[in-house]
């Protein structure tokens, strides 16, 4: 790589992930000369080992399921074969064209690229690949990485975190462990059940997926069960050896009882949540001290710092790829001086990206009752949905949390097909402050999975035209 013409910039971004590429691409835009540093692919884990390489398994495993329920509406095929070795070459292909595609938009943007480790020298000096380099401001986005559990060592073949379960063995393991009952241990589980293993998910805690509303959450395990994933709670695993056949036993214990037993995988994922990347960063050289490894900022993204920032997962949860991007737009805003620009997001959506998935955004229905608010609910089955029916997927329902007394939105909760895209309805309802009169006044296109919404806004007050209203 050619050495950059100025080691001087206005705005010197560390990391290259979803939030530093999105906070150095609109500081550019907003004319202001910008250098983005990165010590592995440009893209971060998201684009290189998290969500666009995920996503594209789970696509590919849902096919596969798909095509065991087609002969359901008359379409047969044969035998159902698996290229692993294409599969995993069709993933990293996407990846290639996305992270070439951000590398594209650094170089049309005019922001310098650096490769290498970043540390500070001082607050507005900072080390890369054995160059200096100097700015006004600087933002930290180094993101996060997979946290370790003690007594399970990693070894990405026969024991592997989330980046070693991107890559697929010769042989799909007969019988997976996924330890950690969060979104990537339920995201690897149905990529893994659909692609042929027998999956079980163990979770420390009496609940899975934290942060979803209750209800939601048990309509999802039931379906997920009944895809053949088991699932156990308050269950831990203390400790898992690999054996020579690369076999891995494991000891798991019911933290309720005591009770300790041991089992035979062929592959174990530990999932059990991330941890941000901020050491080697040298933060002491410039006085920041981060708690638990997090970096404190205000509302304009500013750390103890104020011309240093930081965005994304080393700031705290949720760890989002979107939450960091909307950081990443405020810290350039900010920087570039708009004195107005600030991290005010109502609700921050939350999704499970499985067949069904599951997605929400705002509050819970306990978690609105707690805060006081007169609560009343409202619920649309998929079954009841046209559309859903033509896709062959009618398990769950969109459920509505609102006041009231004022009829506004607080939440909306959603199991069921493609979930995730009609989220964006909700966000925006619960930015506005919508009520749900705005909703059900609202036409919707017909025959579609949205129409769901209209009609759980409806359901609020027993006028939904679909279902009987109890």
């Amino acid at each position: 790589m050619t050495k950059p013409e100025t080691t001087e910039f206005d705005l010197l971004v560390i990391g290259a992930g979803p939030g530093g590429y999105h906070a150095a691409i609109r500081a550019a835009q907003l004319g202001l000369k910008v250098a983005c540093a990165e010590m592995e692919k440009v893209g971060g884990v998201c684009l290189n080992v998290g969500c666009i390489p995920t996503k594209a398994l789970l696509h590919a495993g849902e096919e596969v399921a798909a095509s065991k329920h087609a002969a359901e509406f008359g379409l047969t095929f044969g035998d159902t074969k698996l290229d692993l070795a294409k599969l995993n070459s069709w993933k990293d292909g996407i990846v290639s064209k996305l992270t070439g595609g951000v590398a594209g938009l650094f170089k049309a943007n005019k922001v310098t690229h650096l490769v290498g480790q970043a540390t500070f020298v001082d607050a507005h000096t900072v080390q890369v690949g054995g160059t200096q380099y100097t700015a006004k401001t600087i933002i930290v986005a180094t993101g996060s990485e997979p946290a370790r559990l003690p007594g399970l060592d990693v070894d990405q073949k026969s024991i592997v975190d989330s980046t070693g379960a991107l890559v697929l063995p010769e042989k799909i393991p007969a019988r997976m462990l996924c330890v950690g009952g969060g979104v990537i241990g339920f995201e690897f589980a149905h990529i893994y059940n659909n692609l042929g293993s027998e999956v079980t998910i163990i979770e420390f805690m009496p609940s899975v997926i934290p942060g979803a509303d209750t209800g939601a959450v048990a309509a999802y395990r039931k379906i997920i069960e009944k895809q053949g994933i088991k699932i156990q709670t308050q269950t831990k695993a203390n400790i898992a050896q690999v054996q020579s056949d690369g076999s891995v036993v494991v000891e798991i214990e019911n933290v309720a009882t005591g009770e300790k037993r041991q089992e035979t995988f062929d592959r174990v994922l530990v999932a059990v949540g991330r941890r941000p990347r901020s050491t080697g960063l040298n933060l002491e050289a410039v006085g920041i001290t981060p708690e638990r490894g997090f970096i404190s900022v205000n509302t304009k993204m500013q750390t103890s710092v104020p011309h240093i920032y930081a965005i994304g997962d080393v700031t705290g949860n949720p760890m989002l790829a979107h939450k960091a991007m909307k950081e990443g737009l405020v810290a350039a805003a900010v920087i570039a001086g708009d004195s107005s620009a600030e991290q005010d997001a109502v609700a921050i959506p939350g999704v499970v990206y499985t067949s069904p998935e599951l997605a929400w955004v705002g509050l819970t229905e306990d978690e609105a009752r707690a805060k006081g608010y007169q609560v009343k609910t409202g619920q649309f089955p998929f079954s009841a949905s046209g559309r859903a029916m033509t896709l062959q997927s009618t398990e769950g329902f969109v459920k509505m949390v609102i006041d009231a007394d004022s009829d506004v939105v607080l939440g909306v909760h959603i199991v069921g097909p493609h979930a995730s895209d009609m989220l964006g309805e909700a966000s925006l309802a619960l930015e506005m402050g919508a009520t749900t009169e705005d909703i059900a006044l609202t036409i919707h296109a017909h025959p579609t999975l949205g129409e769901s919404i209209l009609e759980a806004a409806e359901a609020v007050h027993k006028q939904a035209i679909h279902i009987v209203n109890r």
